[in-house]
């Protein structure tokens, strides 16, 4: 479920560029490791803070390349959990593949850089263990129980609210925020309350959206927090602890719902089992590694613009392949929304 503040590693990306810089964009579908999408949801790394090159740069293929991969895998993660959901219960997918992702990259991590890239204090394993749970099973773990009941495009339009959510908090903890931004946090709200209206948004209940908008708080809680917590120095040894709590917290969660005895692997639809696959490996680890090398070549307000870019995607890719309808309250209201991120992720790029 980012996105102001960049979803963290786990699910989108990985905490921090904008979501430091911007303090703005962290979405939780992305992350799945979303990496996040969602899988989101994706959060400030130290390497995101020093990673803006300074002054007009050439920018290399590869950085569009890149740019492309997070814009379309993460805005397709939305389309990916809507699938899943269908057949598989929606806290169960999640720890298995929180789990998976998260076993894997350590995996590589230790493989890369030994396995002292994994060691950890307990004060740094504590906080990564609660912004993960707060972004992967608050977040983005909402995300996926809404989705059985909302579309795609429009949880995508209503997570785009994560970086308005994240310049309020630091606006009650005393934080200096301009003009502009209020303005495109108050621009974000208007398209949420057209977006929720009832009536305006079709069949879906008022319920699936609240749950939507509370997994976007939840999101920007934990994005807060990341940059303000004891967290592992390296980011992608933070993603890995954040997405093996998350995998726990999950796996709890489905068993107070009962998930597990009503799980029957042979219902599983085949599209249902492609979307989990597709949600590990894109979405997790190809689109976050991706999002973690751009922020170390290239400029953090471009980098932020997966903010914007990526409910525009969902919801194109809901309405192309699931014929999702696309209203116009929903065109109004979601226009609104990445109106307001588009201003505020302009304003606090600095």
């Amino acid at each position: 479920m980012t996105a102001a503040s960049p979803p963290s590693p786990s699910d989108r990306p990985g905490r921090g560029t904008a979501a430091t810089a911007t303090a703005t964009a962290a979405t939780p579908a992305g992350p799945a490791a979303a990496a996040a999408p969602a899988d989101r949801i994706p959060t400030p790394s130290p390497v995101a803070r020093d990673a803006a090159p300074e002054g007009p740069q050439r920018l290399s293929g590869a950085v569009w390349a890149a740019l492309g991969i997070v814009y379309v895998v993460w805005g397709s993660t939305y389309l990916a959990i809507r699938v899943v959901v269908e057949t598989i219960p929606p806290f169960l997918s999640a720890s298995a593949r929180f789990a998976a992702a998260g076993v894997l990259l350590a995996a590589l991590l230790a493989w890369r850089q030994g396995p002292k890239a994994l060691r950890v204090t307990r004060q740094q394993l504590g906080s990564a263990a609660l912004v993960g749970v707060l972004l992967l099973v608050g977040g983005n773990g909402l995300v996926v129980l809404a989705e059985r009941t909302v579309p795609s495009g429009l949880t995508a339009l209503l997570v785009a609210s994560v970086p308005l959510w994240v310049v309020l908090l630091r606006r009650l903890t005393g934080q200096h925020t301009s003009g502009w931004t209020i303005g495109g946090v108050l621009v974000g709200l208007v398209g949420l309350a057209v977006l929720t209206s009832p009536g305006l948004s079709g069949d879906v209940h008022l319920a699936g959206l609240l749950m939507v908008i509370l997994a976007a708080l939840i999101w920007a809680v934990g994005s807060f927090l990341a940059g303000r917590l004891p967290m592992p120095p390296n980011a992608i040894t933070a993603s890995v602890y954040e997405m093996l709590a998350a995998a726990v917290g999950a796996l709890l969660l489905a068993v107070v719902r009962r998930e597990p005895q009503g799980f029957d692997p042979a219902a599983v639809s085949t599209a249902s089992w492609v979307a989990l696959v597709y949600l590990f490996t894109f979405g997790s680890l190809v689109a976050f590694t991706a999002y973690a090398w751009l922020l170390q070549r290239a400029p953090l307000p471009l980098v932020a613009t997966y903010a914007y870019v990526n409910p525009v995607v969902a919801v194109l890719l809901g309405w192309l392949v699931l014929s999702e309808p696309l209203t116009w309250p929903i065109a109004l209201g979601g226009g609104i929304v990445v109106a307001g991120v588009f201003l505020v992720v302009r304003t606090e790029r600095r």
